[in-house]
């Protein structure tokens, strides 16, 4: 588990545009790495790339590298279904799968990837995704009731713990917090605190003090103007960045001048 990735000079198209321009950047394995900028900057974009489900927009393409422990993730050979079995995605908002129960929501990514398992591997993987995902206590009674039954929180959690039953080595998180009330929000930031233990996370949030708290380092990204593609502008330890970024920019998006 927890791969280190290295991007090199990705470019990312939808069609003739270019949204995100010439990133180069490398994440550590067992940490945080925060993606901070304004809206339309192409943070989420670029994070889709890092398990290739942009590819699901037509017309998507990226020019350069991302490597996962060395391994070129858009060779030709590589399979991008095989891709995301490595790394996991949490979206904004909590989508468990309305028809199905907590458990079944827990599975849903190892059945679909055809794993068969016995009825005691099954039961002891939604344990143990859900212990993960520190929600196991308060749903181990309910397991059989819809996911969509769930608090914003807990669904959340509950879609963290799909993510991770399928034990991945990375995990990208797109806004998780957006979507929840700040006791939930707590929740979901101490569990990433824990994940990193296992995971390499990357996480998307427009919150500045969710960035400071939860990650080990963080990214800018920002834009020159509508129809423009997102850059990164500077990279560096949290602290450093939340104190003395290299670029004016940096400081003026941090301090709330513009974003």
């Amino acid at each position: 588990m927890a791969k280190r990735i290295d991007v090199n000079n990705l470019n990312v198209y939808y069609g003739n545009f270019l949204a995100v321009e010439d990133i180069s950047l490398a994440i550590e394995p067992r940490s945080v790495t925060a993606f901070i900028g304004p809206s339309g900057c192409g943070k989420s974009t670029f994070l889709r790339t890092l398990n290739r489900m942009h590819e699901v927009i037509p017309g998507a393409r990226v020019e350069g590298e991302v490597l996962m422990d060395g391994i070129n993730l858009y060779d030709s050979g590589v399979d991008p279904v095989a891709v995301r079995r490595h790394v996991g995605m949490v979206f904004q908002r909590p989508n468990p799968f309305p028809t199905m129960s907590i458990a079944e929501n827990v599975l849903a990514g190892v059945k679909l990837n055809n794993k068969r398992m016995s009825r005691g591997d099954a039961d002891d993987l939604v344990e143990g995704s859900l212990r993960g995902a520190n929600l196991w206590d308060e749903v181990k009674d309910r397991l059989d009731k819809p996911g969509s039954s769930l608090s914003g929180g807990q669904q959340q959690r509950l879609c963290i713990a799909r993510a991770i039953a399928i034990k991945p080595d990375v995990l990208l998180m797109d806004e998780p917090c957006s979507a929840l009330d700040p006791i939930s929000t707590l929740a979901i930031e101490d569990l990433i605190q824990e994940l990193k233990n296992d995971y390499t996370i990357v996480i998307v949030t427009h919150n500045m003090q969710q960035a400071a708290r939860v990650s080990d380092r963080t990214a800018f990204f920002n834009i020159a103007g509508t129809g423009k593609p997102g850059k990164l502008i500077e990279m560096n330890d949290t602290p450093v960045m939340f104190s003395t970024p290299s670029e004016k920019a940096t400081e003026d998006y941090i301090s709330g001048r513009f974003g």
